[in-house]
């Protein structure tokens, strides 16, 4: 497994790194804790040692899932990434949204990222993780709220007590990047990207490239739709917040799974499957540091760290970018 360096810091974290959203079961129907710890294992077993987590997945489930699964690993052989600024537990704040827990229980989510409430945070996840430090730390969400300076300045105090290794951000736009570094240094920005999403190559991009800031792209499958598993008419079980994106309707569904018919002979001919051909392009990508994958068993996961053992020329990767280039999705 290959290591990239997140900006000028010197957390090198695994190009593939696991996303642990999912394993969380918030907003993903459910999870089973015992395959989701299985997963977490087959990923570090398979060369990914970087782990992505949240507060907010599975309200604490998934960072409790995380340190079950790394219980046992020296801790300098894992690296942690997990994030803060997203309550469930307190109403306060800018509102995310009405939504349920994994037992169906009504809750609120707010976006709240005030000094005392990342101290709180930073110590919750502390415990919930069984580690005293934390790799890279992550505000989940821009908070309207609280002004970045005081934000920024919390996590500099973390920084400076050694809780945390590196301040990173997840979902800034570049302007927001721009006043968050007048408080401390961004290792890197978590935003969404993948060959159907590809909004960042406009700004995020060009910024963190001549900052020399780090890309963590998560859903690089767009949510599993890109591994060609998921046709028109695909059934969604309750819960699972995949059935209201705009790229889960019909008509996308038909052209994205088109585009997938005519890169397949590419991952045939590689002995590979298309996951694990897009993972490849992502990571190729300019300003693309690592790709953030998730999976809901072992499986999953052995096969996603494969993608690894492709390798694209870049005639190839030139192919796919041309095919997508004319994939005209409904907005």
């Amino acid at each position: 497994m290959e290591y990239r360096k997140l900006g000028a810091s010197d957390l090198e974290v695994t190009v593939l790194t696991f996303g642990a959203w999912a394993a969380g079961g918030w907003m993903w129907g459910g999870t089973e804790r015992q395959e989701a710890v299985d997963a977490i294992k087959a990923a570090y077993d398979h060369g990914m040692t970087s782990i992505d987590t949240a507060p907010i997945y599975g309200q604490g489930l998934s960072e409790e899932i995380v340190g079950e699964a790394i219980k046992g690993i020296p801790r300098d052989k894992v690296q942690i990434l997990t994030k803060y600024g997203m309550r469930w537990d307190l109403a306060k704040g800018d509102f995310a949204m009405h939504s349920q827990d994994n037992q169906g229980n009504p809750i609120d989510v707010y976006k709240y990222a005030g000094r005392e409430s990342i101290i709180k945070e930073c110590e919750d996840s502390l415990r919930r993780l069984g580690t005293d430090y934390i790799d890279l730390y992550q505000i989940h969400w821009p908070d309207s709220t609280t002004p970045i300076q005081e934000t920024m300045e919390a996590v500099a105090q973390l920084l400076k007590e050694g809780k945390i290794r590196q301040a990173g951000v997840s979902n800034y736009n570049v302007a927001q990047m721009q006043e968050a570094e007048k408080y401390v240094t961004l290792a890197s920005n978590q935003v969404p990207y993948s060959m159907v999403n590809r909004g960042i190559e406009a700004d995020v991009v060009p910024y963190c490239l001549e900052h020399n800031k780090a890309i963590l792209a998560y859903s690089p499958l767009e949510r599993g739709l890109l591994t060609g598993k998921i046709k028109p008419g695909h059934h969604f079980n309750e819960g699972d917040h995949r059935a209201q994106l705009p790229v889960y309707q019909p008509q996308s569904l038909e052209k994205v799974n088109a585009f997938l018919n005519k890169i397949k002979p590419l991952a045939d001919d590689k002995n590979a499957t298309l996951g694990q051909l897009v993972l490849r392009w992502t990571i190729a990508q300019p300003g693309i540091t690592i790709a953030l994958v998730g999976a809901r068993n072992a499986e999953q996961t052995i096969q996603n760290a494969k993608a690894m053992d492709v390798q694209l020329s870049q005639e190839e990767i030139s192919f796919m970018t041309e095919e997508l280039n004319k994939l005209d999705l409904p907005k």
